[in-house]
């Protein structure tokens, strides 16, 4: 078709259905129709998720107190004291 040719109505239908493939509103609505599909991703999405979270904090866990183990280590006089005095207070707290 020539778009000279082509109606207003056309045209405006023919621009929905191109911003309708563009966005998957067809994926939308068969998740929004199944509900039990939609929770099931969910659900992976979060353990996905927690997974990442738990991860990547036990990696920049381990990374600091490699790095704080490392300045420790260098027996930095003010960095130094401050470590002591951190392991004191936890000493103090132990039950033993």
């Amino acid at each position: 078709m020539n778009k000279r040719q082509t109606s207003p109505f056309l045209r405006q239908v023919l621009l929905l259905n191109k911003l309708m493939v563009k966005y998957n509103i067809e994926g939308i609505f068969d998740l929004l129709s199944r509900p039990g599909r939609l929770v099931y991703l969910n659900f992976l999405a979060g353990i996905a998720r927690g997974f990442g979270i738990a991860v990547g904090l036990t990696l920049v866990s381990a990374l600091f107190l490699a790095i704080l183990a490392k300045v420790a280590s260098l027996n930095l006089p003010i960095i130094s004291s401050f470590i002591a005095r951190l392991v004191q207070l936890v000493n103090e707290q132990l039950p033993y």
